[in-house]
């Protein structure tokens, strides 16, 4: 009945604070913007076949809530975000693979710039 999940969506408080943020860390390519209901604008970011949503909300706290991306060089990724003084929530460690290709992976958080958790495993 379903095939993948289209996109992720957070509210933010600065759109364009939150583009740059993902553009610029993450690797995220801005391909579309339009105001929405209520003349909100409403941004689109891509990451391979991954679709991110920022909406421009004037309370964007985004407390609670985490996507994960795979890095395809797991240290090289955390080294290259804390030297841009991304903040960091939970250090590198351990944890379980789900299936076999994740045996040794490790997973860290890091915040983005409206509280949203950014978690990376590889």
């Amino acid at each position: 009945m379903f095939r993948r999940i289209d996109h992720v969506a957070l509210h933010v408080g600065d759109l364009d604070r939150s583009v740059d943020f993902y553009e610029n860390h993450f690797g995220f390519k801005k391909y579309f913007q339009h105001a929405g209901t209520g003349g909100l604008q409403i941004a689109y970011l891509k990451l391979g076949d991954t679709v991110l949503e920022l909406t421009h909300r004037s309370d964007g706290s985004m407390t609670g809530f985490h996507f994960c991306l795979e890095a395809e060089n797991f240290d090289a990724a955390v080294a290259e975000l804390q030297r841009r003084g991304v903040e960091m929530v939970r250090a590198p460690h351990d944890t379980a693979a789900r299936e076999p290709r994740e045996k040794g992976w490790r997973r860290v958080v890091f915040r983005g710039p409206d509280g949203e958790q950014i978690e990376l495993r590889g």
